[in-house]
């Protein structure tokens, strides 16, 4: 495992514990040494880490995007015909097609994982999605059911019969180099859209005592007109935490959803900053491409755009073409005393 970070440590975590032997490798000396101190054998470079792996070598890459492909050229050097690299990180599938071409000429194998569990894979397990050669998806067999949640984690689907599927199992091969991370990318693309969905219900609950607060009244700010119909003071933590029972719209992040509000009700912890790490943009980028309409995808990745004050501008366009087509002067809009 090459990377240690909140994924990857808890990915040879998991394997240590289904009786795999792993050799650990990362930039800070620091992560070595305390997986190290939990029996995991340690290399201080990524020779040492070659060096110390029977033939044919398996080195999976755990590390942020932008550093798959530097990492992926030093070891190409150092791996044999039949070795495998793989990368479980977040690439842009293309990156994905790009290299494993030249790799195939060398005889390397090269698979992209996507991998779904976050910092709770470790006792959950990982949801992985797979691109590349079926020999040597077939040689991480193993790997990949040691890491999957398996069959258990969920009821079965009504109408499956016989042994249960990869896919059942929680890991599946997609297709050739580039599929894996293809079906992640677009998972974390339903992701934004769910996650945005949450929010936006949310926030529309939170604001429904809007009737009972003040409001400013001038000729710049459209009224309230029925404040009656909102004075509900409502609990959104409880409200999570019954959504979560019984409910069509209960989920997983619904669940992480409702833990952060009964830790946090106000969420006084977060600023509202949201980042997004490429995988959104690449699916519209992709349903562009296909000529696809993803309004919901679309719409939730500039919310994140928004988020990090990147509308400034624009809004400012806005209130100045007001100010010259109309005179409008910028007013604060909005109750005050709302919560």
């Amino acid at each position: 495992m090459i990377g240690l970070g909140r994924m990857g440590a808890n990915m040879v975590r998991r394997l240590q514990q289904a009786g795999h032997e792993c050799v650990v490798y990362d930039v800070s000396a620091d992560a070595v040494g305390a997986l190290e101190q939990e029996g995991f054998g340690g290399a201080t470079s990524l020779e040492d880490l070659v060096a110390k792996l029977a033939a044919p070598r398996h080195l999976w890459i755990m590390v942020p995007a932008a550093f798959v492909a530097g990492t992926v050229a030093k070891l190409a050097p150092l791996l044999a015909r039949g070795d495998t690299i793989i990368d479980g990180g977040n690439s842009w599938y293309r990156d994905d097609v790009d290299a494993a071409g030249p790799l195939a000429e060398k005889g390397i194998y090269y698979l992209d994982v996507g991998t779904s569990g976050g910092v709770f894979g470790l006792e959950r397990g990982y949801c992985l999605m797979i691109g590349g050669a079926g020999q040597s998806v077939a040689e991480m067999a193993p790997i990949f059911d040691a890491l999957a949640p398996g069959v258990g984690s969920a009821e079965r689907t009504p109408g499956r019969t016989g042994q249960p599927s990869t896919a059942e199992q929680g890991w599946l091969h997609c297709g050739p180099p580039g599929a894996g991370h293809f079906v992640k990318m677009v998972h974390n693309g339903i992701e934004y859209g769910l996650m945005a969905s949450y929010a936006e219900g949310l926030n529309v609950l939170a604001n429904a005592n809007i009737g009972a607060a003040s409001h400013t009244q001038d000729a710049e700010t459209a009224p309230l007109t029925h404040p009656e119909y909102y004075r509900y003071d409502l609990d959104l933590a409880a409200i999570t935490e019954v959504w979560r029972r019984g409910s069509v719209v209960a989920s997983w992040l619904l669940d992480l959803t409702a833990s952060a509000m009964n830790a946090d009700p106000r969420l006084e912890a977060f600023e509202g900053q949201v980042s997004d790490s490429g995988e959104g943009r690449w699916t519209i980028h992709a349903a562009v491409d296909e000529g696809v309409p993803v309004p919901v995808l679309s719409a939730s990745l500039y919310q994140r755009f928004s988020s990090r004050g990147n509308a400034g501008m624009a809004d400012k366009i806005l209130s100045a073409m007001r100010a010259q087509f109309g005179g409008h002067v910028e007013t604060a809009v909005g109750a005050t005393g709302a919560k």
